[in-house]
Parts: C-alpha cells; sequence; structure tokens
C-alpha cells in the first residue's frame, strides 16, 4: 500500500521570522542599485566585479520592509517622492550554478498608497547579506514595469 502526501502550501509552515532588537543588533550594510530604465538591472551587469553606477548604500536590519526602504530611496531621489511613483524590488544574489548573478523580484510599492507587498521583509523573501537589491523607480505618469510572472495573454 502506498502512502500520498496531501500536504498544501497553507499547511506548509514557515520558520517565523525572530524579531530584530535593532538597539542590540548592529545593522547591514546594503547595496541598492536604482534604475528608473523600466526594467531590473540584468545578472550580467553585476559579473567581475563590476555593479552599475546608480548605487545607494544603506545601513539597515534584516527586519527592514519595502515601504521603510521606499522611504530611505525617496529621501535620495526628490523627483520620486511624487504620488503614485512606483518601486519595483527585486534581489541580485550570486549562482553558483552558472558563475553569474541571478536577479529575483520580490515586489513593490507605491508612494503614497497601500499595497499587499509593503510590511514584506528582507528576510522573509531570503535575503543574504552580501546580496543586492536592485530597485526599479517609475514615474506616476508611465505605467509600471510588468511583473515577468505576469503574461499579457
Amino acid at each position: 500500500m502506498a502512502l500520498e502526501s496531501r500536504i498544501t502550501q497553507e499547511e506548509i509552515k514557515k520558520e517565523p521570522e525572530k524579531p530584530i532588537d535593532r538597539e542590540k543588533t548592529c545593522p547591514l550594510l546594503l547595496r541598492v542599485f536604482t534604475t528608473n530604465s523600466g526594467r531590473h538591472h540584468r545578472g550580467d551587469e553585476f559579473a567581475r566585479g563590476n555593479v552599475p553606477a546608480s548605487e545607494l548604500q544603506i545601513y539597515t536590519w534584516m527586519d527592514a520592509t519595502l515601504k521603510e526602504l521606499t522611504s530611505l530611496v525617496k529621501e535620495v531621489y526628490p523627483e520620486a517622492r511624487k504620488k503614485g511613483t512606483h518601486f519595483s524590488f527585486a534581489i541580485v544574489y550570486p549562482d553558483q550554478m552558472r558563475l553569474g548573478y541571478r536577479v529575483k523580484d520580490i515586489g513593490s510599492t507605491v508612494s503614497g498608497r497601500k499595497g499587499a507587498d509593503d510590511a514584506m521583509t528582507l528576510q522573509s523573501q531570503r535575503f543574504q547579506i552580501g546580496d543586492y537589491l536592485d530597485i526599479v523607480i517609475t514615474p506616476p505618469n508611465r505605467p509600471p514595469p510588468m511583473n515577468p510572472r505576469m503574461r499579457p495573454f
């Protein structure tokens, strides 16, 4: 008699995030690369020690939310403060199999609006110290970048 597993995604419990005491925990250096081209930087743009020129360096913690990171980016880029500006986040991490970098979309926020990804943390997306964060900043008068997981057909 064969046994069949019928575990659903809801039943698979994720490891709960441990709260971070920001008073006692040293922040990490988050290297953030921004673009307003409408798409994320390609993984090969990070190859062989090269990185895109548009770098921000932010000291933060693993429990930083996408909304929190959005507000930090808006402090540096005044044009991104307009209501309706779209921020699309991706983690850039080393791919040991291909000896390069991969880009993984993790979520988005919109300036002045609440969204489903606002409370998402770096930790919840398996960000590791040493990874990069890539952010596409799209002004409110342009359509936001299409999520590659969603197809127009």
